[in-house]
């Protein structure tokens, strides 16, 4: 089985030219497959040196992707080149950023703070915010609300980034806030992947690393952060768990699938990461959560599944087939890392396991 993963069709573009003409040089190895369907493709110049060719100027990467990627890998990183964004510079409060660290705030966590907050001072420009009236800073979140559009989790993250500053950084008053509206948010009903669909985009991940990602999502009910900070030694074999470090950097375990240990253990010979459980290209570099994101939609879409997949999917099935299949809402609230076991109940209302075996009225209407 490993060796059929291993001699999987691979696509490799390079940058080249061709007669003082810049062109899109493809190299597959000859595979057969590969180039039957190159030479059907309109856009293509077979070469006799077993490779092809694409004109520069009519190459588009996103376009080769779709009409390719389900036949081999495409290796695309030298024709590629990501632009980084220019980083922005915060210019904080003496002591906000400290205090955040010294609370020991996650990493995701200071970061969206020292973003939203910088945009409070930014809006505030020429005034001094130790000198802000309640009435300014609702002002502000109307004004983002209004005209930023901002969504209702967004708007209750830049409050508590504004209230950290004022009553931890400066040590005011909580009611000081009192007047600051907040919104409620809808709570919808998690979606959930039926165990086929899991099973199916699974199937459709031929590359170890990624199953074994995906995997360990589902089968330990992962957020993508938790999954992305796992280390080599946070899989415990001896005790078939799964060290998280979750939300507000607390520790909980959750269950080590056997299966899954097989495939870890071969993954692990394969790429032998260095700091990270799962690492990018470059060694000792964590995984992109982006990448994460794109290698779950297409193994969905590859599945056939036509409604929208996330990540976070994962975590609610999990949640949801393990309460199918038996086990108590207690155990549940552990493995997920609930501090409230109202948030795991929410499950109850997406199980289908109780519902099926209840009698539907119109199927009893002929014995009345």
């Amino acid at each position: 089985m490993d060796n059929v993963q291993r001699q999987r069709e691979n696509i490799v573009l390079y940058k080249d030219k061709k007669d003082g003409a810049d062109y899109i040089r493809i190299e597959y190895a000859g595979n057969r497959d590969i180039s039957q369907l190159l030479v059907r493709d309109a856009d293509v110049e077979m070469a006799d040196n077993g490779s092809a060719y694409i004109p520069a100027a009519i190459f588009r990467l996103s376009d080769f992707y779709d009409r390719y990627s389900p036949h081999a890998y495409i290796d695309y990183s030298r024709v590629y080149v990501r632009h980084p964004k220019p980083k922005r510079e915060y210019t904080l409060p003496e002591g906000y950023l400290e205090l955040l660290e010294r609370k020991r705030y996650s990493p995701s966590t200071i970061k969206t703070y020292r973003a939203y907050f910088s945009d409070f001072m930014e809006y505030h420009k020429g005034r001094n915010i130790d000198r802000l009236k309640v009435a300014d800073i609702n002002k502000y979140i109307l004004y983002l609300v209004n005209e930023k559009k901002i969504s209702v989790s967004q708007q209750n993250m830049r409050i508590n980034a504004i209230k950290f500053y004022y009553e931890q950084v400066k040590g005011g008053q909580r009611q000081y806030y009192g007047g600051i509206t907040r919104a409620k948010e809808y709570k919808s009903l998690p979606e959930v992947l039926s165990r086929n669909e899991v099973a199916r985009i699974l199937a459709c991940l031929s590359n170890r690393k990624h199953r074994c990602m995906i995997s360990l999502i589902y089968s330990a009910g992962l957020r993508r952060s938790e999954l992305l900070n796992l280390t080599p030694k946070d899989i415990i074999s001896e005790r078939m768990l799964v060290r998280i470090m979750g939300k507000g950097r607390k520790c909980r375990y959750s269950l080590l699938s056997e299966k899954l240990l097989k495939d870890l253990r071969e993954y692990f010979k394969e790429y032998r990461p260095q700091k990270w459980l799962f690492e990018g290209e470059t060694p000792g570099e964590q995984y992109s959560a982006s990448a994460l994101v794109k290698i779950l939609k297409e193994a969905a879409s590859r599945a056939g599944i036509k409604h929208r997949v996330h990540v976070h999917m994962l975590r609610h099935s999990f949640a949801t087939h393990l309460l199918e299949q038996g086990t108590d809402l207690r155990t549940i609230q552990e493995l997920l890392g609930h501090n409230d076991i109202k948030t795991t109940s929410i499950y109850l209302h997406v199980t289908s396991a109780h519902k099926s075996s209840i009698p539907n009225p119109l199927d009893s209407l002929d014995d009345s």
